[in-house]
């Protein structure tokens, strides 16, 4: 799934869009990449000279992931943050670095989820968190 096809699906836009590409997708599982550019507007500030990716963007990246997983069912519903829990940071990740994430479903309830999500770098853990999440429809 390209870009184009993610934003029929995905409220989000540029530059609070955190998924390129979706290369694996079922109903319980997803994996979705995110290229790291060198540009990107949270670098001026995190850190000017030290460019390191804030984690909570990290999160982001894997609950938006999750989001197109479970917004096909509910077209136009937008996907709200409900929790997060076990949240761990394992490795920076600076421009330039491929994050590739993958969530699976663990439990649906109407229009309540929880979902779990690991993003990588290289093979390599980068993030991991379990994330409770509702559909605005």
């Amino acid at each position: 799934m390209n870009i184009d096809e993610i934003k029929k699906i995905l409220p989000h836009r540029e530059p609070f869009l955190f998924v390129d590409e979706v290369l694996e997708i079922s109903d319980k599982k997803i994996i979705a990449k995110r290229t790291i550019e060198k540009d990107e507007y949270f670098f001026q500030g995190h850190f000017p000279n030290d460019p390191i990716m804030p984690g909570v963007l990290i999160v982001e990246a894997i609950a938006q992931t999750g989001g197109v997983m479970l917004l096909r069912k509910y077209p136009g519903a937008i996907p709200l943050f409900m929790g997060i829990d076990r949240a761990r940071f394992r490795k920076i990740v600076r421009p330039g670095d491929t994050l590739i994430m993958e969530v699976e479903l663990l439990q649906e309830r109407g229009t309540i989820v929880r979902i779990s999500g690991v993003a990588k770098v290289n093979g390599e853990i980068v993030c991991e968190a379990a994330i409770l999440a509702g559909i605005k429809k």
